[in-house]
């Protein structure tokens, strides 16, 4: 077992190496060139339509409104990767990660864009009247090979499920259990019976329930977390300009260099690329195909317009929040410190929870631990509609899908119980194999996504001489 656990293992880490990472980032560079830098250019037009009256109404055909929409995909990628993660990267790749997390997410915006836009074109209503989409029905319907598209389809649907209830739910699982039960001493099985019951009292209603929810917790929390992190980077502001210029220096370093504010952490330029391109793509699933699941399920009058829409989600996971964790820590100090009670390097929440302690005092841990809590479970809930839909896919009716509900909210339980770690490489694994198939299908469809957004490029233009 322990050998099959080390081979588990390295696979993992060898998925998650340079070529998938230049597979991801590579097809966002190459589809942001082809598109004429169109989701950049109109990034403004984006947000300014996600934050309008009109995205929370229903108009055009769908299940939830666009907002509804977006949140929904944000609940599933704001999670603990925005704390933990950006704490990992910054350890393992210097403080410089932060960089190539943004430069990451900037291609990442047309990545998501475009897996988006073609899961609302190929949506398709179910036999309960609900949408159904994803990557794998544009590959099923849009890819003139039949047989590859069927193929790439049921692969990714099928390594969804799997992700879903790994790295959607169990880990996320495991990881509210240690934040509650190491700042507030909450047993285990009593975090566990909680977190099921409130994921089946939500998750039983469905992908309505599910983003009622969403659509009102993921603001606050995001919200709650911002004002906290900025509380902390006023509180060490003399740190600030240090701080961000360490950021820089180590971004594009090619010697490894430390010191300062970044204590004993060295890091080249490679680490702090390799780490902070892994960790951006791990928190904002530019180019999984997650997010196009849940996209297919909104209302809108065009799948460009939903498209931007769901783009900003990239924006707001890791430009937004995922900088105000990495600035809080590079302003605070405590990077590369030894944590007194271990005797070992701040690395993960840790790290985390003391940057904040170092303005907030014992009132930095709670803040993090229930920033985790709250982003971890709404990842449980945008997981669990992911899944479910890929689910439906591979069954090809929605008939059971009451049954995958129910068994993914009791899942949470053996997630905040268990330590699992070759079910956890398991789905990672799983969640990078998801990717590859998705990341195909646009490079296939690359012209029809270049043709889409081009024209869509008139309709803004007369929207914009009527205003």
């Amino acid at each position: 077992m322990e050998t099959f656990s080390k081979a588990v293992s390295a696979v993992d880490t060898f998925v998650w190496g340079p070529v998938m990472l230049v597979l991801l980032v590579g097809t966002g560079i190459y589809l942001t060139i082809r598109t004429g830098f169109l989701p950049w250019r109109n990034l403004g037009y984006a947000l300014k339509s996600t934050l309008s009256k009109e995205a929370r109404q229903k108009t055009g055909e769908g299940d939830i409104s666009p907002f509804s929409a977006l949140t929904t995909a944000l609940a599933a990628t704001i999670g603990t990767g925005n704390i933990v993660g950006v704490a990992t990267a910054m350890v393992s790749g210097g403080p410089g990660a932060l960089v190539w997390m943004w430069i990451s997410a900037c291609f990442g915006l047309t990545s998501k864009f475009s897996e988006c836009m073609l899961a609302i074109k190929y949506r398709e209503v179910n036999a309960d009247g609900e949408m159904s989409g994803g990557p794998m029905y544009t590959m099923k319907k849009a890819i003139k090979n039949k047989a590859l598209g069927s193929t790439l389809g049921w692969l990714f649907a099928f390594f969804a499920v799997v992700a879903s209830f790994g790295i959607g739910n169990m880990t996320q699982a495991n990881s509210i259990t240690s934040a509650l039960n190491e700042t507030f001493g909450i047993s285990n099985w009593m975090i566990g019976i909680i977190l099921t019951l409130l994921a089946l009292l939500i998750i039983v209603g469905g992908i309505k329930s599910i983003s009622k929810v969403s659509q009102v917790v993921v603001p606050v929390m995001a919200i709650f977390y911002i004002i906290a992190a900025l509380i902390v980077i006023i509180g060490n502001i003399a740190n600030v300009p240090a701080g961000v210029a360490m950021i820089f220096k180590m971004a594009f370093s090619v010697q490894a260099v430390g010191g300062g504010l970044c204590g004993t952490i060295t890091a080249s330029m490679m680490s702090a690329m390799r780490f902070g391109v892994a960790r951006g793509v791990f928190s904002n699933e530019a180019g999984m195909g997650s997010a196009a699941i849940t996209a297919a399920a909104a209302t809108t009058t065009h799948p460009v317009r939903q498209a931007y829409i769901n783009m900003t989600g990239t924006f707001w996971d890791t430009i937004v929040v995922c900088t105000m964790t990495g600035l809080a820590i590079a302003a605070s100090g405590v990077l590369g410190q030894v944590n007194p009670a271990t005797g070992e390097l701040y690395q993960g929440s840790s790290l985390t929870i003391a940057a904040f302690g170092t303005v907030l005092g014992p009132a930095g841990g709670w803040l993090v631990s229930i920033g985790i809590t709250l982003f971890a479970f709404s990842t449980i809930l945008g997981w669990e509609y992911h899944g479910e839909k890929a689910y439906e896919y591979l069954l090809g009716t929605h008939k059971y899908n009451m049954v995958y509900r129910i068994i993914f909210s009791l899942v949470v339980f053996v997630g905040c119980v268990s330590t699992l770690d070759l079910v956890w490489n398991l789905s990672d694994i799983a969640n990078a194999l998801m990717a590859i198939p998705n990341l195909i299908c646009m490079l296939i469809l690359s012209g029809e996504i270049t043709k889409e957004i081009k024209e869509f490029q008139d309709v803004l233009k007369k929207e914009n001489m009527y205003r």
